[in-house]
């Protein structure tokens, strides 16, 4: 596959200032990387954010990096990808490498305007010149579920990545797999305990009492063990492996300290395998597939597994041709059923008797250097510069609004 980017017309590709009349000079797009968040997976935002920051283009772009703290404000960093990652089992975070613990950045939502403010307390606002794209490296809620996408949609902000529905659908994994079953696409077996289930005592009884009874009936028609997750998590944080009753109310609480919500899904017994999605001119286009290998020293493939250790997965997976074949086929469904944009990576088992079946969707996967994503598509023939560079050039050409 190439990894070459097709023709684009000057004006798109290096960008026009709005307010630039025909004598002055065409400047560089601005590249807003925006990252951290206020989710648990904060640190993985910003690790992420790094990586990207490390390889776009500076003679293309001027790049602009905002960190959002854990707290939520938007703030100045500084654009220094070493700092921004695991280092001796230390995660990163925006406090980190925030240019002041006062200052804040404020984006404009009038659609006209594309200005950067920032101020700080008992200063005059200094403007910081027009944002034509923002990458948005968010994980979790606040970020990845639509709610940052809205604002850029306000704004009139071109993005990176999934609309506000798309973004939205595949970051509750409920609804996301009611799409997937709407669209005839296979989804394993799942039950959803909603947080007023979990906290009614009905009829005199203990909070919860019902909805626990509810995942033993699930495992009783589907069997042990389970796994307890958090609805609207990713990056493998609050999953806890429950192999009978007795750990329910702590694998529940686990899932509960990041979102309300939670998922119980059975265990597939297989492989795991994963395939990613780039938007292409004419249309999404899958990479070759992945696996995950069988993790010695955890459980399952979780967030020490993930990120801390590295568990190495292989690319490409060793699937038959025909794997291969139908793996693409469903990972280019999944991203339409969603009305995606620009990327996903689409996770599946392959179960013990051949058949794929999809467990869910990343609108907006990991980019660090040991990510599947990326890696999937360096062997499809487009390097980690081009993807990043991809991915800006489809934001930059698409209209925010309905489309």
């Amino acid at each position: 596959m190439s990894s070459e980017n097709s023709p684009r017309s000057p004006e798109r590709s290096l960008g026009h200032s709005p307010e630039s009349g025909p004598e002055q000079p065409l400047r560089k797009p601005r590249v807003a990387v925006v990252f951290g968040g206020r989710s648990s997976e904060h640190a993985i935002s910003v690790v992420t954010a790094g990586a990207v920051l490390r390889s776009i283009d500076r003679t293309k772009y001027d790049v602009l990096p905002i960190g959002i703290t854990t707290d939520g404000r938007w703030a100045l960093t500084a654009d220094d990808p070493e700092r921004m990652a695991i280092a001796e089992r230390s995660l990163p975070s925006v406090e980190q490498i925030a240019e002041s613990t006062d200052g804040s950045v404020v984006l404009s939502v009038d659609p006209g305007s594309r200005e950067v403010v920032y101020s700080e307390p008992g200063a005059v606002p200094k403007v910081l010149g027009d944002v034509d794209v923002v990458f948005p490296m968010l994980h979790g809620p606040y970020g990845e579920d639509g709610t940052l996408q809205g604002l850029l949609e306000l704004s009139g902000i071109p993005y990176v990545g999934a609309g506000v529905l798309a973004s939205a659908v595949g970051q509750d994994k409920e609804y996301m797999k009611r799409v997937f079953t709407s669209f005839g696409l296979p989804v394993g077996p799942y039950v959803v305990i909603r947080p007023r289930e979990w906290e009614q005592a009905p009829d005199g009884g203990a909070p919860g009492a019902a909805a626990r009874a509810k995942i033993v009936d699930f495992a009783a028609e589907h069997g042990w063990p389970l796994f307890v997750k958090p609805a609207r998590g990713g990056s493998s944080m609050g999953i806890t492996k429950v192999d009978d009753p007795s750990g329910l109310d702590e694998a529940i609480a686990e899932a509960r300290r990041h979102d309300p919500k939670i998922l119980v899904e059975s265990l597939l017994r297989g492989r795991e395998i994963e395939c990613g999605v780039l938007e292409f001119e004419d249309g999404p286009r899958a990479s070759v597939p992945a696996e995950i290998p069988p993790v010695t020293e955890h459980d399952f493939y979780d967030f020490e597994a993930k990120y801390i250790d590295s568990a190495a997965g292989l690319v490409p997976a060793p699937l038959t041709p025909e794997e291969t074949a139908e793996v693409q086929r469903l990972a280019v469904a999944a991203f339409e059923a969603t009305s995606c944009e620009g990327l996903v990576r689409a996770d599946f088992f392959l179960t013990e008797d051949g058949e794929f079946v999809i467990n869910e969707i990343n609108t907006m996967p990991g980019f660090t250097p040991i990510s599947m994503y990326p890696r999937m598509w360096q062997e499809s023939g487009v390097s980690y510069e081009a993807l990043v560079d991809r991915l800006i050039q489809a934001a930059l050409r698409r209209p925010t609004g309905l489309r």
